[in-house]
């Protein structure tokens, strides 16, 4: 039998970032399960963020598997 494989997706935040709190209410309101990383709070985790953007400390950024999206782009 077969497992389904889950992908854990990330958002990389920042709390001076409306952009972040954007994209956080609306995984909030269509119910996506996501893990956070607040990178005031986790600042060890700063340098995967930096890999992830090229180079740049951006937020918000969104992992999904292989895919990564930075920055906000609402909703169409």
């Amino acid at each position: 039998m077969a497992q389904e494989a889950t992908t854990t997706i990330l958002l990389y935040t920042h709390p001076d970032c409306n952009y972040s709190d954007a994209q956080r209410a609306d995984f909030v309101k269509d119910g996506v399960e996501f893990t956070e990383i607040d990178i005031s709070v986790y600042p060890d985790r700063i340098d995967e963020l930096v890999a992830l953007t090229g180079g740049e400390r951006i937020t918000p950024v969104i992992v999904e598997g292989d895919k990564v999206s930075v920055g906000y782009y609402g909703v169409g």
